[in-house]
């Protein structure tokens, strides 16, 4: 089963076919070359060969290299063990769900405790309507989590992202509040779940190669005897095993479908009226932020368009928006705008849509509180002056800024 159905069903993740591969092909070669010092240990009574003693000491280190797999294999899937509630929508959206007044906790308190057969009828079907809702929050988060799992290219991928359209469809043509509850709280799961997977690709493309010196398991395998030169033949293999994983596995088939599950996500999120949702989760996404900064440029430009996608929103005058959220939103993200390519190679956006986002940044600063302002147009000043992009340019906004700032002196 896939990591993140697992995850939803709280069931342990299992290890990938590639670490599977390796730990076979390893324990194959530890138990070929144990034969064959065990057949050279009987035949030859006396002293070892030459041969003999780097047949050993190779046999030694296939045996540590499979422990070392194995409890990697380990804890990689004890640690996606987790509670299938917070993958149903967040701990936010759960006790949503859970107060609202279609769950059976809800409407058996709201009922009066009464021995008529109507009200026993009436609670009954009020049961069955809070499980059929939780039935469909659990089928439509499963259809979305299913498209994490399906490489784009894949015309199952199609199929797929079809069936949860028609399911968000018919669930808004059937017009029950409930029903279309069912759509908001799925899909802002899906948007945290998204998100996450997304941070931790990020983590494993830009994480250093030298951070494994360090590590406990080293210091202890330096412990023992010629231990330092068995260390360092396991570091060597290890980060050449994190590049191998980073290159196939990060770098080409969980950027296409991830970055593109966030994109189209978060539209479904503005169309069914819960984009705030999606908001308030971007500008808490400080790590993601800082990752994307190093990222590849195509996955930079993907991250521009969500974010270019969500700051098109602040401005809408029908939509609630905290003024924190748009702080935290321009603050986080403005630097990536100013670091990100923009040439013909990785086109992000228009003229136009550039254009677009620009103004809609000055609006939320001429808004803002002037010591809001005062950070937003210093954190982008600082990272616009040295990248070799011309936009944003607020400097209409800074100059706009420091006139106000000059007239409240003056008065």
């Amino acid at each position: 089963m896939a990591t993140d159905l697992d995850r939803l069903y709280g069931c342990t993740a299992k290890p990938s076919s590639v670490l599977n591969f390796i730990f076979m092909s390893i324990a194959n070669m530890a138990r070929k070359m144990l034969i064959s010092t065990s057949s050279s240990k009987a035949e030859n009574t006396g002293k070892w060969k030459l041969t003999d003693h780097l047949r050993f000491m190779v046999m030694l280190i296939s045996w540590l290299m499979l422990w070392v797999l194995r409890f990697f294999m380990d804890l990689f899937s004890c640690s996606m063990i987790s509670s299938p509630d917070y993958h149903l929508g967040g701990s936010s959206s759960v006790r949503r769900f859970q107060l609202s007044p279609y769950s059976s906790s809800a409407t058996e308190e709201a009922l009066p405790s009464c021995g008529s057969s109507l009200d026993l009828i009436l609670r009954n079907r009020v049961d069955v309507d809070g499980l059929a809702v939780k039935a469909l929050v659990k089928a439509l988060t499963h259809v979305l989590a299913l498209l994490n799992e399906i490489p784009a290219s894949s015309r199952k991928y199609q199929y797929t992202m079809a069936m949860a359209d028609q399911i968000m469809e018919d669930n808004a043509r059937h017009g029950h509040s409930a029903v279309l509850h069912v759509n908001r709280l799925a899909l802002a799961s899906s948007f945290t779940r998204t998100s996450a997977l997304l941070y931790r690709c990020l983590q494993v493309q830009t994480s250093p190669s030298g951070d494994y010196g360090d590590s406990w398991h080293l210091r202890a395998i330096k412990a023992i005897p010629f231990g330092s030169c068995i260390a360092s033949y396991m570091k060597a293999i290890t980060m050449f095993l994190n590049a191998a994983f980073s290159w196939f596995d990060t770098a080409t088939t969980l950027f296409q479908r991830r970055d593109y599950n966030l994109l189209w996500v978060t539209n479904k999120l503005r169309c069914y009226g819960d984009v705030n949702e999606a908001l308030v989760q971007w500008s808490l996404a400080s790590g993601l932020a800082s990752l994307s900064l190093n990222a590849s440029p195509r996955v930079q430009g993907s991250i521009v368009k969500i974010s270019a996608f969500l700051f098109r929103e602040l401005t809408r005058k029908d939509l609630e928006i905290a003024r924190q959220v748009k702080f935290r939103l321009l603050v986080l993200w403005t630097p990536l705008f100013c670091h990100a390519s923009n040439g013909h190679a990785y086109p992000i956006l228009t003229s136009f849509q550039m254009a677009e986002i620009e103004r809609a940044m000055d609006e939320v600063i001429s808004n803002s509180p002037a010591m809001e302002q005062e950070f937003i147009l210093t954190t982008w000043l600082e990272n616009y002056v040295v990248s070799v992009s011309d936009w944003p340019n607020l400097g209409l906004a800074y100059d706009r800024w420091c006139q106000s700032t000059r007239e409240m002196v003056h008065h």
